[in-house]
C-alpha cells in the first residue's frame, strides 16, 4: 500500500494530519503525524484544514514519528495545499 497524507478526526474531538497506508476501522496508524490543538476563525473548521491547511492564529503540536488513533469519526483526503501548509506551521510552545 502507499502512503497518502489525511485528516483524521476521533470521538474524543482530537484532529490529527499524517500519512497513513490503511484507513479503514475504527483504529489507523499515521506516521509523521501533528495534532490541531487549535484552529483559527479564518481556517474555516476541520474540513479547511484538509483543504486549505492550518491559517495563521492556529496552534498546531510538534511531529511524532507514529500515532495510533482509536475511536476514529472521520478520515478526510487533504491536498497538496493543506500538506504543504501543515509542514510550514510552527510548534505551538504555550
Amino acid at each position: 500500500m502507499t502512503e497518502r497524507p489525511v485528516l483524521v478526526t476521533t470521538e474524543y474531538r482530537g484532529v490529527f494530519f499524517g500519512f497513513a497506508e490503511d484507513t479503514k476501522g475504527d483504529t489507523i496508524t499515521l506516521k509523521r503525524a501533528r495534532n490541531c490543538i487549535y484552529w483559527s476563525a479564518a481556517t474555516g473548521g476541520f474540513m479547511g484544514l484538509a483543504s486549505n491547511g492550518p491559517a495563521k492564529g492556529s496552534r498546531i503540536g510538534a511531529e511524532v514519528s507514529q500515532i495510533d488513533l482509536r475511536k476514529v469519526t472521520a478520515v478526510t483526503e487533504m491536498t497538496d495545499k493543506a500538506v504543504a501548509a501543515w509542514a510550514e506551521a510552527p510548534v505551538y510552545g504555550g
